[in-house]
């Protein structure tokens, strides 16, 4: 049995006032109409929607730990109107087609207000938008320039997304360097934990049963079975993102990245004062390896940096703040607020994502095997779940709607042809481990400030390479 000290998991379980005592396991052989695998946000979020337009369906929730064990307790609480990919997905629609997408991604943290709301869900929900991407050298400023002109020609406004001077950037965010960047009000903060638990609640008083302590140990044609029990059900919906594993051939689509994230004890009002954040708008900064941060409801800097891959796809959920890893993010996040250099960092703990080959979350459907499933979301998951858990309930329920006429809503058939799979080991080892060591020689070299004009413009250029080769 896991180990639920809360604290190991992520410092938002160790904000829950309820003490963690695992929902009875799968002891039988049971029938239901759907059966979804993995009581995180994916799965949540599916049964709320297809609960709300069809009470009387039967739904049994499958999950191998507790419900938000997994990466939707362990996030950095970025609850984003934005989907990895959208420009891709969309940009090829007609424009009224195109400005619909736009509206339902960016509409996300709306629905999720209301459905707090309507279930008396407290989860620290605070809206205040979203530093995206600072720059700190002067390529970074060029390419996010860059960057923005492109958002524009896609049919984005400065509603949308807009530029903030340096002296704007200070205003909001004081990072050292700081430059200028692209602020968007497409982003709120939430603590994951209260959510994902408060779902599972809400559906439980909706009549939907979830197992827990219940690993599936295989799937066969409309059933799927644990170690101690099975369900037979029409649909099944593997819902483990990052998790993915051999049962349902989803490792071949959805890569496992382990993200890592660290808490500070609460600031005092003279270092908020130092920082900014007075809004808590969310921020990162503009270096190809990711960094995300939030103040917290109690005055933290809860923040991530870099993503991790284990050879083979292993995923980990076992961190510890003495582990090694840790000292790079602290590291960095005290290169980017000098002022936190005596800080106590209070949690350390990580998280498993799910990465699609060609960055592009997916939602599919098979009415005939009837498995649905959704995935990819490359780190955006906290909201993007919550649009494609609403695509999934109306895929099951085999309507026609604006939500499945979507293009990242597939059948079987464009499934297959439009989302790529991931090499095999040991490419995909190679191929990460390539990218890790490039970036960070390329943020090495800014941090320097002394190398030679024509090597920064060199390693930006193979950069920019490997990175249009992942696309």
């Amino acid at each position: 049995m896991t180990d639920y000290n809360k604290q190991t998991v992520s410092f938002w379980f160790d904000t829950l006032a309820e003490q963690i005592q695992p929902r009875p396991a799968l002891t039988e052989d049971i029938q239901a109409d759907v059966a979804i695998i993995g009581a995180g946000f994916t799965g949540l979020w599916t049964a709320y929607y297809l609960n709300k337009q069809q009470p009387d369906l039967r739904i049994a929730i499958i999950e191998s730990e507790t419900a938000g064990f997994g990466a939707s307790g362990r996030n950095g609480g970025w609850l984003m109107g934005a989907m990895a990919g959208k420009t891709k997905y969309l940009a090829g629609l007609p424009e009224a087609e195109r400005q619909a997408g736009y509206q339902l991604i960016f509409g996300i943290i709306a629905e999720v207000k209301q459905v707090l709301a309507a279930e008396n869900i407290d989860c620290d929900l605070h809206h205040g938008g979203s530093v995206y991407a600072a720059a700190r050298y002067p390529e970074q400023l060029a390419f996010q320039q860059e960057e923005l002109k492109h958002l524009y020609q896609a049919g984005l406004s400065e509603d949308d997304y807009r530029w903030l001077s340096k002296a704007e950037l200070d205003d909001t965010v004081r990072m050292r360097k700081g430059m200028g960047g692209i602020y968007t009000p497409h982003c709120a903060v939430i603590n994951p934990a209260k959510l994902v638990r408060g779902l599972a609640q809400c559906l439980e008083r909706k009549g939907v049963t979830i197992y827990e302590q219940s690993a599936v140990t295989q799937v066969g044609h409309k059933q799927l079975q644990t170690a101690q029990g099975s369900v037979r059900a029409d649909v099944i919906v593997p819902a483990t993102e990052g998790f993915a594993d051999e049962l349902m051939g989803l490792k071949r689509y959805v890569l496992p990245i382990q993200s890592l994230i660290v808490a500070t004890e609460p600031l005092s009002e003279s270092q908020w004062d130092e920082i900014g954040l007075a809004d808590r708008p969310t921020f990162s900064d503009a270096g190809r390896m990711a960094t995300y941060g939030q103040r917290s409801a109690d005055g933290r800097i809860i923040f991530g940096a870099r993503g991790g891959y284990i050879y083979g796809g292993k995923v980990r959920h076992r961190f510890a703040l003495t582990d090694p890893e840790f000292r790079e993010r602290e590291q960095i996040l005290r290169d980017l607020f000098p002022s936190l250099a005596n800080v106590n960092i209070t949690h350390g703990w990580g998280g498993t994502l799910g990465m699609a080959r060609n960055f592009t979350p997916f939602a599919v459907f098979d009415a005939n095997s009837g498995i649905a499933s959704a995935g990819g979301y490359g780190g955006e998951g906290v909201g993007a779940s919550n649009l494609f858990g609403r695509t999934l309930a109306d895929m099951i329920l085999q309507k026609q709607t604006e939500l499945t006429a979507m293009p990242w809503a597939f059948s079987p058939a464009t499934h297959k042809s439009a989302l790529k799979r991931w090499e095999p080991e040991p490419c995909r080892w190679l191929t990460y481990q390539t990218l890790l060591n490039v970036f960070s020689w390329e943020e090495d070299l800014y941090n320097k400030g002394k190398a030679p004009a024509w090597q920064r413009k060199a390693v930006a250029a193979v950069c920019d390479k490997l990175a249009l080769l992942m696309a």
